[in-house]
């Protein structure tokens, strides 16, 4: 895709926050080139109003803006005294990264990205339904030259040349039902909407007493989330992938790689990831400025084309 995109006409969705339990509604708009995401949240406004919606506090989908990133990923932005903050982003900037949409407005009414099923679908099919309309500026890419690595514990994420964009996800949590899964692709629209899109979030039933005690998953249920017992899947269709599991962690992690900023040219290969994990690496990649080039329109170079970029 040579030029930035955005959607032709607004379009609105209504949920429940996964950790905050609230219902919320979100409207996608429309956004001109060079906009990128924004999130405008507290949205008091009509749905579909294009002008800035009144009494919203706006933040940037982009690295410097990230906040908390336990058990989800959070976008954090102090105004004036004023602090703004919008949870549980990773679902919704996968789908934009997976399709291709550089620029639009997030309007939230209340201050987390509602779950919808748990996946990535609902506000793929929601884009779609929209149509995406090419603009008349050039999109600009990040193209890896060098390897970028970080640790964090036993976990390693890596950043890796690549002539298209890829990802390699691993993951292992000792689970009798979630054992060694790994998947690697090479990123489009349709790879993205035909392998990831669909795959949902998870949790252990295990763990619930513990997230009840911090607040969180008060939204969370077998409608949103598949959840995972010691001896099966408590959800009565099952999975929508025998490796949905590492499906999920993948559409987070492409999620997550997007607050870099731009599209990413590289082969991301990651072992047990996690948001964390995730912000780690592309905070590692923005700060080695030496990794990485900027293209413009075209995202092929040819070796030597590339040789004389770098």
């Amino acid at each position: 895709m040579l030029f930035q995109r955005t959607i032709r006409r607004p379009v609105t969705l209504n949920g429940i926050g996964l950790h905050t339990g609230e219902d919320v509604r979100i409207t996608l708009l429309p956004a001109p080139a060079g906009t990128g995401i924004i999130f405008r949240v507290g949205h008091e406004g009509d749905a579909g109003d294009r002008g800035r919606a009144v009494g919203a506090a706006e933040i940037k989908a982009v690295s410097e803006n990230v906040g908390d990133t336990s058990y989800a990923t959070s976008l954090v932005r102090s105004d004036g005294g004023r602090c703004a903050r919008v949870q549980t982003v990773e679902h919704l900037l996968a789908a934009l990264a997976g399709l291709g949409v550089d620029n639009l407005y997030v309007e939230l009414s209340g201050a987390e990205v509602p779950i919808m099923d748990g996946s990535a679908r609902p506000f793929v099919d929601a884009l779609q339904g929209a149509g995406l309309q090419t603009l008349s500026v050039r999109r600009r890419y990040i193209k890896v030259v060098k390897p970028v690595t970080v640790h964090d514990g036993d976990k390693i994420a890596t950043l890796l040349p690549s002539p298209v964009p890829r990802i390699t996800c691993r993951i292992d949590f000792n689970h009798p039902l979630i054992m060694d899964e790994e998947i690697s692709i090479d990123l489009d629209a349709a790879s993205f909407d035909r392998e990831l899109a669909d795959a949902r979030t998870f949790g252990f039933l295990r763990d619930i007493e513990m997230l009840e005690k911090a607040g969180l998953a008060k939204g969370a249920s077998l409608d949103n989330a598949v959840v995972v017992g010691e001896e099966h899947i408590l959800n009565p269709g099952g999975l929508r992938y025998p490796d949905e599991f590492v499906r999920h962690k993948a559409l987070d992690l492409i999620g997550d790689l997007s607050l870099s900023g731009m599209p990413l040219i590289a082969h991301a290969v990651v072992d047990k990831s996690g948001h964390r994990l995730n912000q780690l690496l592309v905070r590692r990649l923005l700060s080695e400025k030496d990794s990485w080039i900027v293209l413009e329109g075209e995202p092929m170079l040819s070796e030597a084309s590339l040789a004389a970029a770098v």
